[in-house]
């Protein structure tokens, strides 16, 4: 894992801000449907909503709207599928899944057609236009960039108010699986096992 700080402006910061509200209201569109149809696949999912989230989200194009489609994927399993979670499908048995609500300062995915990494610059999708960065690698993690495969990249939100750029690598370039995603979001929750994602509010059903 690679993180990486962003030293925005004010100007910039506000669009960051805004990208981060904006995907946490299409997770949240998202979040009702799995609780209604128990589908968190992620392709599923993409068949069900993707159409009509571009319709009601066409700010954030058509790869964004496909990030926020893999985030609540990602957290759903993280939720309903790991053992260590309290609301896993094992220990609610007949019980309706529990709603997850996602807060102002989830995480925003992006992929390689929303941010790209060159020569020491980052370019970045947001709601205004891209947005540039840039940046002082180390020649170790520059070279990250060319040798890895590249599996997941999210901009989080840290307690001081700066955002940061996680990247996760692995070490099968042409390995499309997800076993790293897998275990990154095993690693989310903590090793004790109740404690979910702090960016997620669970609502358990009456």
């Amino acid at each position: 894992m690679l993180r990486i700080p962003l030293n925005a402006t004010p100007e910039q910061l506000g669009r960051l801000l805004a990208l981060q509200n904006a995907f946490a209201k299409v997770c949240n569109v998202l979040a009702p449907v799995v609780v209604q149809t128990k589908v968190w696949n992620r392709v599923a999912l993409h068949h069900l909503m993707y159409r009509s989230l571009r319709e009601r989200f066409p700010e954030l194009g058509s790869q964004m709207v496909c990030n926020a489609i893999y985030s609540v994927s990602r957290t759903s399993r993280l939720v309903y599928q790991s053992p260590k979670s309290p609301f896993c499908l094992a220990r609610l048995g007949d019980k309706p899944l529990p709603l997850l609500r996602f807060a102002d300062n989830c995480p925003v995915y992006f992929d390689r057609h929303t941010l790209s990494v060159s020569h020491g610059q980052l370019s970045m999708f947001t709601l205004d236009g891209r947005m540039r960065f840039a940046l002082a690698l180390s020649g170790t993690d520059e070279a990250k960039f060319k040798e890895k495969k590249l599996f997941e990249i999210a901009m989080s939100r840290r307690a001081d108010g700066l955002f940061e750029l996680s990247f996760l690598f692995g070490e099968a370039p042409g390995d499309e699986a997800s076993p790293v995603q897998d275990e990154a979001s095993a690693q989310a929750l903590e090793v004790g096992g109740n404690d979910l994602p702090e960016y997620v509010l669970v609502e358990e059903a009456p």
